[in-house]
């Protein structure tokens, strides 16, 4: 069993403020908080656990809403699993959807780095321009060379 948590003790371990824990709760993102005696929000490893879901899934852009749509249906339980299962699978395909697309941005950055590197370097503009740099490394990966 874990032991009862107190809102600045979940705040200390999970290093979001006070004011975004009671955000979450208010949204309906922190499933079972209960309160103490005297009106005090209580608070478990479960939740420090779930708030660290919460907020991976909007820092990989899940809307609240559908934040909102998974909570609820973890609320209802087993019966839910595979509803669970198809909201979580959906927004997996978005992130890798995402991170591809982020990742072919991050090749042209880099390249366009590179270009003005040997640019200042040199003193002189290089011949190859950053897509020129970045269709030659990509034909390479293509062709399985590094």
């Amino acid at each position: 069993m874990s032991r009862e948590l107190r809102i600045g003790e979940v705040a200390s371990r999970t290093g979001r403020s006070i004011h975004t824990i009671r955000w979450y709760e208010a949204q309906g993102l922190i499933p079972g908080v209960v309160r103490d005696r005297g009106g005090r929000r209580v608070y478990s490893d479960f939740h420090v656990g779930w708030l660290d879901l919460m907020e991976r899934l909007r820092g990989t852009g899940m809307s609240v809403k559908q934040m909102r749509e998974y909570a609820a249906l973890a609320k209802r339980g087993e019966a839910t699993l595979n509803e669970r299962h198809a909201l979580l699978a959906a927004h997996q395909q978005r992130v890798q959807d995402n991170i591809h697309h982020w990742s072919q941005a991050l090749a042209l950055i880099e390249a366009k780095v590179e270009f003005y590197e040997e640019w200042i370097a040199s003193g002189e503009r290089p011949a190859v321009s950053p897509h020129g740099r970045l269709k030659a490394a990509s034909a390479s990966l293509a062709a399985g060379r590094p």
